[in-house]
Protein backbone atom coordinates (compact mmCIF):
# COMPACT_ATOMS: atom_id res chain seq x y z
CA UNK A 1 0.00 0.00 0.00
CA UNK A 2 1.35 3.50 -0.68
CA UNK A 3 2.34 5.89 2.04
CA UNK A 4 -0.71 8.09 0.93
CA UNK A 5 -3.17 5.11 1.33
CA UNK A 6 -2.27 4.18 4.32
CA UNK A 7 -2.29 7.60 5.90
CA UNK A 8 -5.87 8.14 4.40
CA UNK A 9 -6.58 4.57 6.25
CA UNK A 10 -5.19 5.81 9.61
CA UNK A 11 -6.99 8.99 9.33
CA UNK A 12 -10.44 6.98 8.20
CA UNK A 13 -9.79 4.85 11.18
CA UNK A 14 -8.68 7.76 13.85
CA UNK A 15 -12.05 9.53 12.79
CA UNK A 16 -14.34 6.65 13.79
CA UNK A 17 -12.73 6.16 16.91
CA UNK A 18 -13.12 9.37 17.91
CA UNK A 19 -16.72 9.59 16.66
CA UNK A 20 -17.51 6.42 18.74
CA UNK A 21 -15.17 7.66 21.93
CA UNK A 22 -17.38 11.17 21.49
CA UNK A 23 -20.68 8.88 21.62
CA UNK A 24 -19.47 7.21 25.11
CA UNK A 25 -18.89 10.40 26.98
CA UNK A 26 -22.16 11.79 25.39
CA UNK A 27 -24.33 9.40 27.02
CA UNK A 28 -22.29 8.17 29.75
CA UNK A 29 -24.35 8.41 33.00
CA UNK A 30 -21.37 8.76 35.13
CA UNK A 31 -20.59 11.65 33.90
CA UNK A 32 -24.02 13.12 33.29
CA UNK A 33 -23.41 14.66 30.34
CA UNK A 34 -26.47 13.91 28.30
CA UNK A 35 -29.29 14.65 31.13
CA UNK A 36 -30.08 18.22 29.86
CA UNK A 37 -30.89 16.67 26.66
CA UNK A 38 -33.78 14.43 28.08
CA UNK A 39 -36.88 15.87 27.15
CA UNK A 40 -39.51 15.71 29.29
CA UNK A 41 -43.53 15.44 29.08
CA UNK A 42 -45.25 18.38 28.94
CA UNK A 43 -47.34 19.35 32.11
CA UNK A 44 -51.59 19.96 31.54
CA UNK A 45 -54.03 22.27 33.24
CA UNK A 46 -53.84 25.45 34.79
CA UNK A 47 -50.48 26.72 36.01
CA UNK A 48 -49.47 30.23 37.80
CA UNK A 49 -46.13 31.91 38.06
CA UNK A 50 -44.96 33.13 41.22
CA UNK A 51 -41.51 35.45 42.43
CA UNK A 52 -39.64 33.44 44.77
CA UNK A 53 -36.54 33.64 46.81
CA UNK A 54 -34.07 31.33 45.80
CA UNK A 55 -30.15 31.75 46.56
CA UNK A 56 -30.43 35.41 47.77
CA UNK A 57 -32.39 36.38 44.36
CA UNK A 58 -35.79 36.60 43.17
CA UNK A 59 -36.73 34.43 40.25
CA UNK A 60 -39.99 33.42 38.51
CA UNK A 61 -41.28 29.92 39.28
CA UNK A 62 -44.12 27.89 37.75
CA UNK A 63 -46.61 26.16 39.82
CA UNK A 64 -48.17 23.35 38.14
CA UNK A 65 -51.92 22.10 39.10
CA UNK A 66 -52.01 19.52 41.44
CA UNK A 67 -54.56 16.44 41.26
CA UNK A 68 -56.10 17.24 44.71
CA UNK A 69 -56.66 14.80 47.36
CA UNK A 70 -59.68 12.77 47.42
CA UNK A 71 -61.64 9.75 49.33
CA UNK A 72 -63.32 7.18 47.42
CA UNK A 73 -64.07 3.52 47.91
CA UNK A 74 -62.21 0.42 46.60
CA UNK A 75 -63.71 -2.51 45.12
CA UNK A 76 -63.58 -4.26 48.85
CA UNK A 77 -65.72 -1.42 50.21
CA UNK A 78 -62.80 0.17 51.94
CA UNK A 79 -61.45 4.15 51.90
CA UNK A 80 -59.31 4.97 49.42
CA UNK A 81 -57.08 8.16 49.12
CA UNK A 82 -54.81 10.05 47.54
CA UNK A 83 -52.41 8.63 50.02
CA UNK A 84 -52.70 5.21 49.44
CA UNK A 85 -50.82 6.25 45.88
CA UNK A 86 -48.43 8.31 47.16
CA UNK A 87 -44.75 8.22 45.41
CA UNK A 88 -46.82 6.24 42.65
CA UNK A 89 -47.24 7.10 39.01
CA UNK A 90 -50.96 7.09 38.02
CA UNK A 91 -53.13 6.19 35.14
CA UNK A 92 -56.28 7.20 35.10
CA UNK A 93 -59.67 7.10 33.30
CA UNK A 94 -63.54 7.17 34.19
CA UNK A 95 -66.45 3.98 33.20
CA UNK A 96 -69.18 2.74 34.22
CA UNK A 97 -70.16 -1.45 34.28
CA UNK A 98 -73.53 -1.11 32.36
CA UNK A 99 -71.66 0.77 29.59
CA UNK A 100 -72.46 -0.96 25.97
CA UNK A 101 -70.24 1.65 24.17
CA UNK A 102 -66.59 2.70 25.04
CA UNK A 103 -65.95 1.32 28.20
CA UNK A 104 -66.02 -2.07 27.09
CA UNK A 105 -62.90 -1.13 25.00
CA UNK A 106 -61.34 0.95 27.58
CA UNK A 107 -61.42 -1.64 29.79
CA UNK A 108 -59.50 -4.59 27.75
CA UNK A 109 -56.91 -1.58 26.42
CA UNK A 110 -56.63 -0.98 30.36
CA UNK A 111 -55.86 -4.71 30.57
CA UNK A 112 -53.52 -5.10 28.25
CA UNK A 113 -51.51 -2.37 29.38
CA UNK A 114 -51.60 -3.59 32.73
CA UNK A 115 -50.38 -7.43 31.61
CA UNK A 116 -47.79 -5.24 29.94
CA UNK A 117 -46.66 -3.60 32.38
CA UNK A 118 -46.34 -6.45 34.53
CA UNK A 119 -42.60 -6.22 35.47
CA UNK A 120 -41.05 -5.00 38.76
CA UNK A 121 -39.78 -2.27 37.36
CA UNK A 122 -42.92 -0.75 36.59
CA UNK A 123 -44.20 -1.03 40.68
CA UNK A 124 -44.39 2.50 40.94
CA UNK A 125 -47.19 2.43 38.59
CA UNK A 126 -50.63 2.08 39.25
CA UNK A 127 -54.17 1.79 37.44
CA UNK A 128 -57.24 4.20 39.08
CA UNK A 129 -60.46 3.15 37.02
CA UNK A 130 -63.33 5.38 38.74
CA UNK A 131 -67.19 4.87 37.82
CA UNK A 132 -69.06 7.55 37.08
CA UNK A 133 -72.30 5.36 37.88
CA UNK A 134 -72.37 4.92 41.98
CA UNK A 135 -75.43 3.93 42.93
CA UNK A 136 -75.07 0.76 40.53
CA UNK A 137 -71.74 0.21 41.10
CA UNK A 138 -71.14 -1.12 44.59
CA UNK A 139 -67.86 -1.90 45.63
CA UNK A 140 -69.44 -5.57 44.97
CA UNK A 141 -69.95 -4.77 41.34
CA UNK A 142 -66.68 -3.17 40.83
CA UNK A 143 -65.27 -6.28 42.64
CA UNK A 144 -67.31 -8.83 40.01
CA UNK A 145 -66.37 -6.58 36.76
CA UNK A 146 -62.66 -6.52 38.10
CA UNK A 147 -62.61 -10.22 38.55
CA UNK A 148 -63.65 -10.60 35.23
CA UNK A 149 -60.68 -8.51 33.68
CA UNK A 150 -58.46 -10.51 36.00
CA UNK A 151 -57.43 -6.87 37.36
CA UNK A 152 -54.43 -7.46 39.77
CA UNK A 153 -55.95 -5.91 43.31
CA UNK A 154 -52.33 -4.37 44.48
CA UNK A 155 -52.03 -2.32 41.04
CA UNK A 156 -55.36 -1.96 39.30
CA UNK A 157 -58.25 -0.31 41.62
CA UNK A 158 -61.39 0.36 40.60
CA UNK A 159 -63.34 3.41 43.02
CA UNK A 160 -66.44 4.28 43.39
CA UNK A 161 -68.16 7.00 45.98
CA UNK A 162 -70.12 10.15 46.56
CA UNK A 163 -71.28 10.71 42.62
CA UNK A 164 -70.55 14.54 43.04
CA UNK A 165 -66.80 14.42 44.51
CA UNK A 166 -66.31 11.73 41.66
CA UNK A 167 -67.72 14.18 38.94
CA UNK A 168 -65.54 17.16 40.55
CA UNK A 169 -62.48 14.70 40.49
CA UNK A 170 -62.71 14.05 36.73
CA UNK A 171 -63.62 17.61 36.00
CA UNK A 172 -61.60 19.96 37.83
CA UNK A 173 -58.93 17.22 39.04
CA UNK A 174 -57.88 15.41 35.86
CA UNK A 175 -59.51 17.92 33.63
CA UNK A 176 -61.62 14.66 31.64
CA UNK A 177 -65.67 14.96 31.31
CA UNK A 178 -67.42 13.04 34.02
CA UNK A 179 -71.29 13.33 34.66
CA UNK A 180 -74.53 12.12 34.49
CA UNK A 181 -76.71 13.12 31.64
CA UNK A 182 -80.15 11.83 31.26
CA UNK A 183 -80.71 12.98 27.76
CA UNK A 184 -78.09 10.27 26.73
CA UNK A 185 -79.23 7.02 26.49
CA UNK A 186 -76.65 5.33 29.00
CA UNK A 187 -77.40 8.10 31.53
CA UNK A 188 -73.77 9.09 31.80
CA UNK A 189 -70.97 11.49 29.89
CA UNK A 190 -67.61 10.61 30.55
CA UNK A 191 -64.05 11.22 28.91
CA UNK A 192 -62.85 7.91 26.81
CA UNK A 193 -59.16 9.38 27.28
CA UNK A 194 -56.72 7.67 29.89
CA UNK A 195 -54.62 10.37 31.82
CA UNK A 196 -51.20 10.15 33.14
CA UNK A 197 -50.21 11.35 36.03
CA UNK A 198 -46.48 12.08 37.86
CA UNK A 199 -45.68 11.03 41.33
CA UNK A 200 -46.07 14.96 42.54
CA UNK A 201 -49.73 14.21 41.37
CA UNK A 202 -49.08 16.75 38.24
CA UNK A 203 -51.04 15.71 34.61
CA UNK A 204 -48.14 14.99 32.17
CA UNK A 205 -50.93 13.31 29.24
CA UNK A 206 -53.66 12.32 27.39
CA UNK A 207 -54.61 9.42 25.61
CA UNK A 208 -57.16 8.19 23.87
CA UNK A 209 -58.43 4.67 25.89
CA UNK A 210 -60.46 3.09 22.53
CA UNK A 211 -57.37 2.87 20.34
CA UNK A 212 -53.73 0.98 20.52
CA UNK A 213 -51.77 4.27 18.87
CA UNK A 214 -53.13 6.14 22.05
CA UNK A 215 -52.53 2.81 24.54
CA UNK A 216 -48.78 2.92 22.22
CA UNK A 217 -48.45 6.51 22.92
CA UNK A 218 -49.07 6.16 26.59
CA UNK A 219 -46.62 3.19 26.96
CA UNK A 220 -44.03 4.98 25.58
CA UNK A 221 -44.24 8.15 27.24
CA UNK A 222 -44.50 6.55 30.65
CA UNK A 223 -41.04 4.89 30.21
CA UNK A 224 -39.95 8.72 29.42
CA UNK A 225 -41.19 9.58 32.51
CA UNK A 226 -40.31 6.95 35.04
CA UNK A 227 -36.69 7.81 33.22
CA UNK A 228 -37.77 11.87 34.56
CA UNK A 229 -38.25 10.90 37.85
CA UNK A 230 -35.60 8.77 38.32
CA UNK A 231 -33.27 11.85 37.13
CA UNK A 232 -34.98 14.02 39.50
CA UNK A 233 -34.62 11.67 42.35
CA UNK A 234 -31.14 11.86 41.68
CA UNK A 235 -30.72 15.37 41.49
CA UNK A 236 -32.63 15.44 44.67
CA UNK A 237 -30.08 13.54 46.65
CA UNK A 238 -27.15 15.49 45.10
CA UNK A 239 -29.30 18.75 46.31
CA UNK A 240 -29.24 17.21 49.76
CA UNK A 241 -25.05 15.96 49.79
CA UNK A 242 -24.42 19.34 48.73
CA UNK A 243 -26.69 21.33 51.58
CA UNK A 244 -24.62 19.59 54.18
Amino acid sequence: MEPSGRRRKFLILGGIAAFVLGLFLFFSPRLGLAKHHFAYLPYFGPKETLLVERDGSQVVDTIYHQVPPFTFIDRYGRPFTEKNVEGKIIVADFFFTTCATICPKMSVQMQQLQLKLDDPSYADVVFLSHTVDPEHDTPEVLDAYARKLEADPDRWKFLTGDAAAIYRQGNTGYWLGALEDTLNPERFVHDSRFVLVDKQRHIRGYYEGTTMAGMNALAADLKMLMKEEKIKAAEQVQRAREAK
